[in-house]
């Protein structure tokens, strides 16, 4: 008999991870919050929790397993963003509440359309416990899918919760028909932004040179399956973010995550301009064209 898992979140992503994991023969356990089943009781013998709710659910999920985790089991984090009450990352909440236990995070160029309609993709799991790296590998690995393992956790958080911000601009800017040449400025200077921002935190410059960043950065700032994309490119299109989020087929994390990235990026001196006007725009401060304005009339300065 394959390990167990249990997957909590009933979601897209929910659904495409937990399709990955009977690829392999297994036989995984699907919570949502109106499944009827006590989250506690599906996790009973599993070898792995795997969290692939919202950002805003992560902490009401971590409290509600509180005192329910074994020490052995693998805590899996899926999750992109930050939370806007402590500034933490979905796997920092979960280590907080669970210090003795593994914990893994998921991320990579991953639409989660695509993979439910069997399209090749790939990932990576990071982790500072290498066996339970390698157990996740094990279990979401497939000729579909290829997992990759990663012992920099908290780059491949940052890169996968950051680039949502960026996605945010590049719909703007195909939403405006800026062309490739501002498209390609636009992606390279928003790299350069995530790995500012990644390093402050702790994170491998090379982890953001690889699928959890720059992978994951041209996966959704090019796809209008992005929901983070769209919400740029109905910016662009003068629709205001209240219309945008009300059409929006799930939770596009890049705008809570931009509030957040500005608080932190202003506490610590951090400099990230694309980030900045993004969160300008996404409070109606300014048009998508004042936006690409004042990004354009900035101080002339060095690449690097």
């Amino acid at each position: 008999m394959p390990d167990r898992i249990t997957i909590i979140g009933a979601g897209a992503w929910g659904g495409a991870l937990a399709n990955l994991t009977q690829i392999n023969g297994y036989e995984p356990t699907i919570w949502s919050r109106n499944c009827g089943q006590i989250l506690t009781d599906t996790i009973v013998d599993k070898v792995a929790i795997v969290s692939a709710v919202s950002m805003s659910g992560v902490r009401s999920v971590v409290e509600q397993l509180a005192g329910s985790i074994e020490p052995s089991q693998i805590i899996v984090t899926a999750t992109k963003g930050l939370d806007a009450k402590t500034n933490f990352t979905p796997a920092q909440l979960w280590r907080i509440a669970f210090p003795n236990n593994p914990i893994v995070v998921l991320s990579g160029p991953n639409l989660s359309l695509e993979i439910q309609q069997g399209l090749p993709a790939a990932t990576v799991v990071a982790s500072q416990d290498s066996l339970a790296a390698t157990k996740i590998q094990e279990i979401f690995s497939s000729p579909k899918f290829r997992v990759y393992t990663n012992d920099d956790p908290i780059g491949v958080e940052i890169a996968g919760t950051v680039k949502n911000v960026i996605a945010i601009a590049a719909g703007t800017c195909d939403g405006l028909k800026l062309g490739n040449n501002a498209k390609s400025a636009l992606l390279t200077r928003g790299l350069a932004e995530i790995i500012r921002i990644g390093q402050y935190w702790g994170g491998k410059t090379e982890t953001f040179y690889g699928l959890s960043g720059l992978g994951d950065l041209l996966t959704t700032c090019n796809s209008p399956l992005s929901r983070n994309y769209q919400v740029g490119y109905g910016l662009a299109q003068g629709k205001t973010l209240t219309q945008i989020l009300a059409d929006l087929q799930g939770t596009a994390e890049g705008v809570n995550t931009t509030k957040v990235l500005i608080q932190i990026a202003s506490q610590n001196q951090i400099y990230m301009p694309i980030t900045v006007l993004v969160d300008r725009m996404l409070q109606g401060q300014i048009t998508a064209q004042e936006a690409i304005i004042a990004l354009m009339s900035r101080d002339r300065k060095s690449e690097y």
